[in-house]
This record gives C-alpha cells, structure tokens and sequence, in this order.
C-alpha cells in the first residue's frame, strides 16, 4: 500500500486542535505572571541576557562563562532555589510499525514532561554549586504498559575557585565535582550543553537512535573529580577523571542501581581519564573558540537482569572530539554558531557488543546556528550525522546494520519574559539507520520519523 506523504503544513494542521489552544493558553498565563529573576541572575543583579546569549538559556555569553569557571560565586549569597518546567507535544510524520502499533505511545498528546529543582549559586567567596534534581512524568511503562515517573539527581557541578590577578595576567584555578562528562565545560559546542537545548523526551524515533558515549551515555551515572586553568581569558585546559557514581557517591546518580532493569547502573573500571583544551578571544561584540576534548572509558557489561558482570572484561571506548563556537552579540542582533565532531574508537574482545568484529567505530557531527532579535524572537537550524562501522548484533534493527542516522533541526522560538521560551522544531531525517527508505526491512523510511515538537520551557524563582 503506497504511504500518504504529508506536508509541514498540513502535518502541522493534523496536530489536536486541543493540546495547541492549551499551550497557547498556557504561555499566555505564564507570561503574565512570571517576572522574577533566576537564582543567578538574583544573586549578580544582572538579567538572564547577561549570561546567556539573546536570553536563549543555557547558552552561555562571556559573563557567563566567567560566572561559571569563577565557581558560581560572583554577587551575593541569596535564596539559592529555583523551579523549571516542560511542557510540551510530539507529532511523528507515521506513527505505526508494520503491523499498525503506534511507534511513540504519546504521540499527539499535550504532556507535562518533567520538572526540576535546582539548590545553586555561592556558597562561599570560593565554593559555588549547581544542582539539580529533575521528576520525569514518562520516565518509563511498566509491564501493565502505565508510565512511571521518577525523581533522581540531574546534573550537578560543585566547585572550589581561586582566582590570581596580576600586572599581565589573569588566572583561574578550580576543581570541580560533577556527575555528567562535559556538563562542567562552559561552551555550547559541548555535549553536556549542546543543541538541541529542549526536545522530545516521548518520542522513541525523533533522534538518532545511536550516539558515542561522551554524547550522554555516562550522564548522572558517573563521579568526575578534576581541576582546571583558565589563562587571561584565552587558554582554557582540564584534566578529570571519572569513576561510578555508586557508595558514598551514588547520590550523584539518576537513582540507578544495580538489578534496576528501569535504571541500570553504568560500571566503570577504576578511574578514567578526560581531557579539555580550549583557546578563546574575544573582540569587540565577537567571540570565539577553538578547542579539542577527549574521553577514554572502561565499561563492564551487565547481564539480562541489569546486574554487573566484573569476571569477563570489559568494552574500551575512546572518544577524541574537536570543536568551535562563534557568538556576536550587540543589541538588538544575537548570532551564535557551534560546531562538533567525534570519533569513537571501541575495542570489543568479549563481543558484549558487536557480535561482527572485536573493535568498532562511530562518528558524530553536529552543526548549528541561532539568530536572536530583540532577546525576544529567535530562529535556529542545525544539521547531524552520525556514521560508523556496521554490525549485525549491535545494530539488529537496522535492515543493513548500519547506525548512520543523518537530518535536519530548523526551529523558531519566543522568548516573551527572559525567564519563559515557547518554541516549535521540526526534525527532518534523510538517513535512518543506514538507509533513505526501507531502512528496517519492513518499508519503514528515514522520513516516516520526522518529528514536530512544541514546547513551553519555564522557569519560576
């Protein structure tokens, strides 16, 4: 049976008429009621344009990037608690498998996604934190198919600063404890922080389905302990080394243990080393950075019961990723860009993995760019490819057993009070998992996945 091709237009036109008239509404009662300033914005006096490039949150500007690396400790103690909030919706362009079951189970719903608070800002003149805690509403289905939602820890970064200024020179020195690769770095082009900022957390098609491991897979599951130097605000070196986040320091992780089928524990083997060079400068109304990063992780499989297996090796991955970010910004014109690529290299010797072959490679590459006029309407568009070596195991769903997923993000936003962002993206895939069309072997496309996501992101002090 020949598949019905939709337009963006009339895609969007088949969206429920109910969950958009309640967004709308909704963003209308936020922007009447919302007008207090964020933790850190409370604590510096400085609006969020201050620190984030346009007001698109969290995308940092110069000021905010030395708030950071300065330990969170500029300004004034304050009340050091801030609420933040989504709500949102996910249209998939074919939302049925070859037998007709829906793909995504919330597709076309208006959903209140998750909600997070954070405990940040100074502690002392040196100590600052960032904390937050997130509840996930769909977090997982159970075996009755009912979600489950889930509070854990999210990402965290507490740090310890001393800054020595000279006649010539200007040094930072900090440590910082965190639990993310890359959610301590203070550049967009970074995993942690990259783009997309928001996006669907329901839908189980509208991103690549395989990523590298610095990509997100060691989030919340790991303790990364390291230091760093900045250099009169133009060279920028870290070194850390990240273990699992169990024992004393489990508080770190996103409540997963081991046996946890919903929330499995991620073991490392000893301590693993990471490693950030960035060289920055700034002109005028423009900055930029060039920089390289990388991670080398020994992981241990689990077992079908989410227990770790400690007797039989391990998977060795080595994440080398080089980077760049631009900003201009002079009021009333914001432009950003950044870009990013990793190659991993993985050494299987057990096949926990790849059933194919011992070792592996996968590459990513993403690149973006924002306009912002006014802090108040933005636009941005970026583009993402991932390609790597093929297995039948490892990538079993895929008709060719490759993991390439390539496509499109264009997406508008508004940003009616500094602390509220109402944004619409639209995910256009031209590759799925090693092929244009047919990529699954049952006439599924790489465009049956393209995904529209509306969202309403807001926070309150």
């Amino acid at each position: 049976m020949a598949k019905t091709i939709i337009s963006i237009p009339a895609f969007f036109r088949r969206l429920h008429c109910g969950w958009v008239e309640a967004v709308l509404a909704l963003c209308l009662f936020q922007a009447s009621t919302a007008h207090a300033l964020p933790i850190f914005a409370r604590q510096t006096g400085q609006s969020c344009v201050a620190c984030h490039a346009g007001g698109q949150f969290p995308e940092l500007t110069p000021y905010g990037r030395m708030f950071k690396l300065n330990g969170y400790t500029l300004g004034e103690r304050t009340i050091p608690l801030a609420v933040m909030g989504t709500v949102d919706a996910t249209k998939t362009r074919h939302n049925n498998d070859a037998n007709g079951n829906p793909i995504s189970p919330k597709d076309g719903n208006l959903t209140w996604d998750a909600t997070s608070i954070f405990l940040a800002g100074k502690i002392t003149d040196k100590i600052g934190a960032f904390a937050q805690y997130t509840y996930t509403n769909y977090d997982h289905q159970n075996g009755d198919g009912k979600w489950i939602g889930h509070w854990g820890t999210d990402n965290t970064d507490v740090r310890y600063v001393e800054r020595i200024i000279g006649e010539a020179s200007d040094f930072i020195l900090g440590v910082t404890l965190h639990n993310n690769p890359t959610v301590q770095d203070v550049f967009n082009s970074a995993p942690a922080w990259s783009y997309p900022y928001v996006s669907s957390s329901t839908s189980a098609v509208g991103s690549p389905q395989f990523t590298t491991l610095i990509e997100g897979a060691l989030a919340q599951q790991v303790v990364g302990i390291g230091g760093y130097l900045y250099w009169n605000k133009m060279v920028y070196a870290e070194l850390t080394a990240y273990s699992t986040a169990d024992g004393i320091w489990s508080f770190l992780s996103h409540g997963s243990k081991a046996g946890d089928l919903a929330h499995p524990q991620t073991y490392l083997k000893g301590y693993n080393p990471y490693w950030r060079v960035a060289l920055t400068r700034e002109w005028g109304p423009h900055n930029i950075m060039v920089g390289t990063f990388g991670l080398l992780a020994d992981v241990y499989p689990n077992d079908p019961n989410a227990f770790p297996i400690f007797t039989q090796g391990v998977t060795r991955y080595r994440d080398i990723g080089v980077d760049a970010q631009y900003q201009y910004l002079l009021d009333p014109h914001t432009i950003t860009a950044q870009a990013r690529y990793i190659h991993e290299n993985i050494s299987d010797p057990n096949n926990f993995i790849f059933g194919d072959s011992q070792s592996a490679n996968l590459r990513s590459l993403l690149l973006k760019a924002s306009y912002i006029y006014q802090a108040k309407y933005g636009v941005s568009f970026s583009f993402f490819n991932v390609s790597g070596s093929t297995d039948s195991v490892a990538y079993a769903s895929s008709a060719n057993f490759s993991p390439a997923t390539q496509g499109w993000t264009p997406e508008i936003f508004w940003i009616p009070v500094q602390n509220i962002r109402i944004g619409l993206q639209y995910t256009h895939f031209t590759k799925y998992l090693g092929s244009r069309s047919n990529y699954d072997g049952n006439g599924r496309n790489a465009s049956d996945n393209d995904t529209l996501f509306v969202y309403l992101w807001a926070a309150y002090w």
